[in-house]
């Protein structure tokens, strides 16, 4: 969970794990920043992905669009402000919980550490 970041991140790293073809990939060269210290960086390429939170008997489910990008991570991808504001979700960076309406009741999405 990135607050901070207006950018959806997803490591190459992960996608190759995933098994996802890179002819998926649309072509991006816009450069961010503030990623790594004092770099710019450039993503490789970009995805669209479906996105599911909850379970089976109460979730979310859409398309967010990821920035795949070729350096390492300490996580397998990173959400940020877009995916928050298109499933509406409230980031507790405290408790690294992420809350939701779901279609029966709160969906809550803890950390797995």
């Amino acid at each position: 969970m990135d607050g901070g970041s207006s950018l959806n991140i997803l490591y190459v790293d992960t996608l190759d794990t995933m098994g996802i073809d890179w002819s998926c990939l649309q072509p991006l060269g816009a450069p961010f920043h503030d990623v790594m210290p004092k770099k710019q960086a450039v993503p490789l390429r970009q995805i669209d992905l479906p996105v599911m939170f909850g379970n089976s008997s109460n979730y979310r489910k859409d398309t967010l669009t990821f920035e795949v990008v070729g350096f390492k991570g300490a996580y397998h991808a990173i959400l940020g402000r877009l995916c928050y504001a298109k499933f509406m979700a409230i980031p507790n960076n405290t408790y690294l919980k992420l809350k939701m309406s779901g279609p029966r009741g709160v969906i809550t999405m803890g950390s797995t550490f």
